[in-house]
């Protein structure tokens, strides 16, 4: 995201996500992926239809403690800085929604490839590592990458050098999507070029019956003037107060809708 689509990044990060990844066989480490110290090693290789018959334990809401190694806070200090420092919290274990999961292949007797769709707060550490207890085996995450979130994809995506080059030329139009884009499961709300003004000072405004029908009972838009994004908001009673104001320069009827 670029300039004031920056604050549209809390949103997507909120939404599901698609991870590929790797697991390998024999060793569990301090991190559950190759960079920690092995703590825990066995020979057990889970064959293809033991690997299988464990996926299904893992499909719905289910409960997972995440990694020592982690950006989660305990008493104001991130996890992996005590766990660095030698004193690896005991962090709660959190519910998460596993939306499929599912084996790719097996490269070898000692790996195996999965793909999973997750929801927010999902560790896929926690989850190899998981996967790898209910086989009866231990194991770590050797390889893991993104290829989803919310509606953007690894194969839109173009190298960060390629973006440096084209810098903020029309030139990378081309490779720009709305900041709409990054707000696709948010309720949009039409709003007045009165009520927009109010939005872009921060003060809440009034919804009319038929905006809030519109709504559907939701209790987070976004307001847009035609094409035009003004502000990400919570509607209660019938209010709507903006949280994120988006200072972007109007443009005319007709040309293009605000890019991120």
């Amino acid at each position: 995201a670029l300039g004031e689509a920056t604050k549209s990044v809390l949103y997507v990060m909120a939404d599901r996500k698609v991870y590929t990844f790797t697991v390998t066989w024999g060793a569990a480490t301090t991190t559950d992926d190759r960079e920690g110290a092995v703590c825990a090693s066995s020979d057990v290789r889970p064959s293809r239809e033991e690997i299988e018959a464990a996926l299904p334990d893992f499909l719905g809401e289910i409960v997972q403690k995440p990694p020592a190694f982690s950006a989660i806070k305990v008493d104001g200090k991130r996890s992996y800085d005590l766990a660095r420092q030698g004193n690896a919290p005991d962090l709660a274990a959190r519910t998460v929604h596993i939306e499929s999961l599912s084996l790719i292949d097996q490269p070898s007797e000692d790996e195996a490839r999965f793909h999973v769709t997750c929801g927010k707060g999902t560790y896929v550490r926690s989850l190899g590592r998981d996967l790898a207890q209910k086989c009866g085996a231990f194991g770590h995450i050797t390889a893991l990458r993104r290829t989803e979130v919310g509606s953007f994809s690894a194969a839109r995506a173009i190298p960060l050098d390629n973006l440096l080059e084209l810098g903020y030329i029309g030139a990378s139009c081309e490779h720009l999507h709305p900041v709409v884009t990054a707000l696709d499961d948010i309720s949009a709300l039409a709003v007045t070029e009165i009520d927009a003004q109010h939005l872009r000072h921060g003060r809440a405004i009034d919804l009319a019956p038929e905006q809030m029908a519109a709504l559907g009972g939701v209790t987070t838009a976004y307001a847009e003037m035609g094409s035009h994004l003004i502000a990400i908001g919570d509607v209660k009673a019938a209010t709507f107060h903006p949280t994120r104001v988006f200072n972007l320069p109007l443009k005319e009827e007709g040309t293009d809708v605000d890019y991120c």
